[in-house]
């Protein structure tokens, strides 16, 4: 089996002080962010419908759909790589909390 590698995500820091920094993450059908680990706590909030796949440290995989315009919150720690799952591009912006 040949391994493909997927198109990454691109970002765009909005803006970046020393409270937080905020992201916006936009993503074509099938594009990652790669593996990485969150250093701070974070909150995500969907710009677009969201159909996340969250691949998880062990091996896990995980499907979240999210609408429009929804937001959630994840602690320090956090490893995952986040895929479109989705046929349509998909776009959130992250908040990450520095103090």
């Amino acid at each position: 089996m040949t391994y493909q590698a997927r198109q990454q995500a691109t970002s765009e820091v909005l803006v970046d002080d020393d409270k937080v920094r905020v992201t916006r993450w936009d993503f074509d059908p099938g594009a990652e962010t790669r593996w990485h680990r969150h250093g701070m706590d974070y909150v995500v909030t969907t710009v677009t419908p969201c159909s996340f796949l969250l691949e998880e440290p062990g091996g896990g995989v995980r499907r979240v759909d999210m609408a429009a315009g929804l937001a959630y919150r994840r602690d320090e720690g956090v490893e995952h790589n986040v895929v479109n799952a989705g046929d349509k591009p998909m776009s959130f912006v992250e908040v990450e909390l520095k103090a």
